[in-house]
């Protein structure tokens, strides 16, 4: 950082290094600031990461899982020590609100302390063999280079995931980090190095994905890609991938539902899928993207939403008193426009939102103002589509089967929601819907400890809890002649 510019490197084998193309990064609360320069690495710069990575991988492989468990403790320090540091950054070149960042902050330094612990806990089996002279040991290995794909809108969170789970396993990494949003991303990695990883076991190339990208998916010595961002993309990496066998995770899109049963505690369900909806202007893999409530309760359910969403402060991020920030992009918002008008023209209403906030101090901002829609159906795009913006639909359905088979009238599978207070409908409505995490009266389907990941077209493999370190790793049979 020089002055209040900030600087974005490629860190390659222990060294910040630039590049000969270089990026304007820009304030999305403010588009004529720009915050920083990203220095864009070009396919010869990844292969010089993956080369380090490669050349690291046999020693750092074979580390101790306590030495490695060890500095995954030490780097969880380090990144709580640059706690406000960082989540300023993300505020920068995101818009995301201060108050949400920080806490996003704190979970990725929980994450991998979390995986600190682990790395002790990669175990093996000992497995009974038909011969009698034979004993049978199934082990596991790291699987070697990783490409972590790393998004922008959860920049520091994702990268915690999968850099954690890479690094407990054993493997070294080649992180890409969204050109768009480097920042933050790339003083996490380093934050991590600097605990006291050698070169080459992480490093960091922003840059393009024609570029960066293509090259972490087309070069045979890396060994697993690791991807979250939008299912078209998702598709692309996987049928790349393909060619060479490549172990690939992706988290992916997502048009979350949630159903509103008639016996639910309304004002949690109202405070749940507002929060859900509408954090991070809707830009959430696992955002409330459909609202399904029941006729008897929608009058109370829509005018509660109403009444929250209208609370809600819009601002910079910057503003501690701010509960949503600009949009990420204009594409985003126009894309948001345009499901709210094929919606309006084929019959839904436009209860709250709908537009651009007014006033001086929105003006050069990526600003939207959280849009509520009611009589809405599933010819409208935005029920079929994710929209990846501040827009809750409503839908009044009659019960239980009519809301289960429209939440599961979707090509995703991320995540749904329910709220209910009769535990065996809630139990019936989790089994039957088809996404890999549910919450119940919960707006939230991550937990550290449990795999997280989709169904469908919402992704392959899982992220978080132990799950996500089979990714990392290969098994291996040991068969033993006792002679």
């Amino acid at each position: 950082m020089e002055g209040n510019m900030l600087y974005v490197p490629l860190f390659i084998n222990g060294k910040l290094q630039e590049s000969l193309k270089t990026k304007q990064l820009i304030n999305p609360a403010n588009y004529d600031e720009i915050i920083g320069v990203a220095y864009l690495g070009s396919r010869e710069d990844a292969k010089a990461a993956i080369e380090a990575a490669y050349k690291a991988f046999p020693s750092w492989s074979r580390t101790n899982s306590f030495e490695r468990s060890e500095l995954l403790k030490k780097a969880a320090t380090l990144i709580r020590e640059r706690r406000e540091e960082l989540s300023r950054y993300l505020t920068l070149e995101t818009g995301k609100p201060l108050k949400d960042v920080l806490k996003e902050v704190d979970f990725a330094a929980r994450v991998i302390e979390y995986y600190a612990e682990e790395a002790i806990r990669i175990n093996g089996e000992i497995v009974s063999s038909i011969l009698a002279n034979v004993r049978c040991l199934v082990i596991r290995q790291p699987i070697g280079v990783a490409g972590l794909i790393v998004p922008w809108n959860f920049p520091v969170d994702l990268l915690a995931w999968k850099l954690g789970a890479a690094l407990a396993a054993g493997c070294t990494v080649v992180v890409k980090p969204s050109s768009e949003a480097p920042i933050a991303s790339t003083e996490f990695a380093i934050t991590v190095h600097r605990a006291g990883f050698p070169p080459g076991v992480i490093n960091v190339v922003p840059g393009l994905a024609a570029e960066v990208g293509a090259e972490l998916i087309e070069n045979p010595r890396v060994a697993k890609i690791s991807f979250t961002g939008d299912t078209e993309t998702g598709k692309i990496v996987l049928e790349q991938s393909a060619k060479q066998l490549k172990r690939v995770s992706l988290e992916l899109g997502g048009n979350a539902p949630a159903i509103i049963c008639d016996d639910a505690n309304i004002e949690l369900a109202i405070a749940g899928c507002v929060r859900r909806a509408f954090s991070n202007m809707g830009q959430i893999c696992i955002s409330i993207n459909r609202v399904y409530v029941y006729r008897k309760i929608a009058e109370k359910f829509i005018n509660g939403v109403i009444e929250a969403t209208s609370k809600l402060k819009i601002g910079n991020g910057l503003d501690p008193k701010v509960d949503l920030g600009p949009m990420f992009r204009e594409e985003l918002r126009e894309k948001t426009r345009r499901h709210i008008k094929d919606a309006v023209a084929k019959g839904a209403e436009v209860l709250f939102g709908g537009s651009e906030p007014e006033g001086a101090e929105f003006e050069k901002g990526y600003f939207f103002l959280p849009t509520i829609l009611t009589n809405v159906n599933h010819n409208m795009i935005i029920m079929r589509d994710e929209t990846f913006g501040p827009v809750m639909p409503i839908m009044e359905v009659d019960g239980d089967d009519e809301a289960i088979q429209l939440a599961n009238d979707s090509r995703y599978g991320l995540a749904a929601y329910v709220y209910t207070q009769n535990i065996s409908r809630a139990i019936k409505m989790a089994e039957a819907l088809e996404a890999g995490g549910v919450g119940i009266n919960i707006n939230d389907v991550s937990e550290l400890q449990a795999p997280f990941g989709g169904w469908k077209m919402s992704g392959i493999g899982r992220e978080l809890s132990p799950h996500a370190i089979d990714g990392y790793t290969e098994y291996k049979t040991v068969r033993i002649a006792v002679i």
